[in-house]
């Protein structure tokens, strides 16, 4: 080895820094002052708040109460308080690992048959927008993706700064999904915390009051997160006045079959619009229904005047898609796909859809029940009168932080309670625990 290389060679072992320009020894320093020499350009940077729904899971796992109950969670339980995985879903499984299949890239508009069959399902097998085309369909990354893609082709076509409506309240993840798209967020009248019901009236005043083209956001069935929806005739009502106001209105559909039990009556209102005349778009998500949240599985699509302007909304959807995330994950579409087009599986998986929302049913009934038996003097009509997996309680934060600190009960701070936390093993003490906090301030 040369003279010179020896030399740095034993000064880099011995803890020294050697100039590589000059091959010169210096100095010898520590490991935690080179360390320190790093740049960072990220120091500016703020630590971000906690997720909500998050946050409250945490806390709830390191609750010691061995009584402590969630009432946070966006997921189905069964009556044991465990994940379920649908059989339908597990005979679907064992149907493609069987087939061999290989895992290619799906195209930028996603598996096509999947994409066909979430458009039946939505619209209805023999809708006539189906039977004319009219209807531009892509796989998205579930119901979120949807949604994010939508804002995009708003902010795209419609304008950059243009105002969405969206109910108050409404999902929480809408209002950064449409500002991060470049939409202005604004709300409408939804909710009507004195009846713990809608605010039909005031929903019409601010459609009506709405600049002509406006974007609405509405859900499609069991709103989240407050289980109130239209009835039919306000639904026709509300269907009218916005093809006078020729507003766009975005279906955001996440709870179909899951809400009712029946997936051709939670599609009603869409279906209706659709029926009524309007070009809607809409977002679907596979993860309730199918019990498929990690999947990510859900479709977006848009209704055109006829088959040349679907054509010309699919090739703009898969233009936004394209540099946003390329094309979507395969295996969870493959499930859905498998389940919608095999007749026996199809009809399983109705019943065990049906089984879950018959069971967030029954648990709406015993809590409602139960509270009513304590005479703390409030109505709880609302808690059945609601849909789908949330129910607002109509609790004030003050007394969602009560119940929590008191008897480690978990709930967002505006009373959201998920009826899949409630079960017949804690109804009873979710129940008292309710009765004591709102009768004991």
């Amino acid at each position: 080895m040369h003279t010179a290389t020896r030399k740095m060679s034993t000064a880099i072992y011995s803890g020294l820094v050697v100039c590589p320009a000059l091959a010169m020894i210096t100095r010898p320093i520590s490991m935690s002052l080179v360390c320190s020499r790093t740049v960072s350009n990220f120091g500016n940077i703020p630590m971000g708040p906690p997720d909500a729904i998050l946050g409250l899971n945490e806390a709830f796992a390191k609750d010691p109460n061995p009584n402590k109950v969630t009432l946070g969670v966006g997921a189905y339980r069964d009556d044991s308080g465990k994940p379920v995985v649908l059989p339908s879903v597990r005979e679907a499984e064992e149907l493609l690992l069987s087939k061999q299949m290989k895992h290619e890239y799906a195209g930028i508009a996603g598996i096509p048959e999947f994409v066909d069959l979430s458009m039946k399902f939505a619209y209805g097998k023999d809708a006539a927008v189906i039977k004319e085309k009219r209807v531009a369909g892509i796989q998205s990354l579930s119901g979120t993706g949807a949604c994010r893609v939508i804002g995009e082709f708003y902010s795209k076509f419609v304008g950059r700064g243009t105002p969405i409506y969206l109910p108050n309240p409404t999902w929480g993840n809408h209002i950064p999904i449409m500002k991060d798209a470049g939409l202005t967020v604004k709300q409408y009248s939804y909710y009507k915390p004195e009846t713990c019901g809608l605010d039909f009236e005031g929903l019409m005043r601010d459609v009506e009051a709405a600049p002509d083209k406006s974007i609405f956001l509405i859900h499609a069935c069991a709103h989240n997160p407050t289980g109130v929806d239209p009835s039919k005739s306000q639904w026709s009502d509300l269907s009218q006045l916005m093809l006078k106001k020729q507003h766009y209105s975005f279906f955001d559909c996440a709870y179909q079959g899951f809400a009712s039990g029946n997936a051709e009556e939670d599609a009603w209102a869409l279906r209706k619009f659709v029926e009524d005349g309007h070009c809607i778009a809409l977002g679907q998500s596979y993860a309730k229904n199918f019990g498929l949240y990690g999947e990510r599985v859900g479709a977006l699509s848009i209704v055109g005047k006829d088959s040349e302007e679907a054509d010309r909304l699919l090739s703009q959807l898969k233009i936004v898609v394209r540099p946003m995330y390329s094309n979507p994950p395969i295996y969870g579409a493959r499930i859905v796909q498998t389940v919608l087009e095999n007749p026996a599986l199809y009809a399983r998986w109705q019943t065990e859809c049906k089984g879950m929302a018959d069971r967030i049913i029954s648990m709406r009934t015993l809590l409602r029940t139960k509270l009513e038996s304590l005479g703390n003097g409030r109505p709880w009509n609302h808690i059945t009168d609601q849909i789908g997996m949330f129910a607002f309680s109509g609790m004030t934060e003050a007394e969602v932080m009560k119940i929590r600190s008191d008897f480690s009960i978990y709930m967002t701070k505006d009373g959201r309670i998920s009826m899949a936390g409630v079960s017949s093993g804690n109804v009873d003490y979710v129940a008292n625990a309710i009765h004591e906090v709102i009768t004991k301030k």
